[in-house]
């Protein structure tokens, strides 16, 4: 990873077969911040991904 860099995937699963689905883990390397992507077909999105409690699930990060 470089340091410049923003966001980092942590987590990918493709769809089998011919399936065009993934879904995604990105991290925010500044705030922590986790989000989700899932694309399938044409369609996408993106959102924070949530905890039980409805808080952003958030990792620690080494800001230095």
């Amino acid at each position: 990873m470089n340091d410049d860099e923003r966001f980092v995937k942590t987590y990918k699963q493709a769809g089998k077969g011919l399936s065009d689905t993934v879904t995604e883990i990105w991290v925010d390397t500044r705030t922590g911040v986790n989000y989700i992507f899932h694309k399938s077909g044409y369609g996408a999105g993106l959102t924070p991904l949530l905890d039980k409690d409805g808080k952003p699930v958030v990792t620690l990060v080494d800001n230095k």
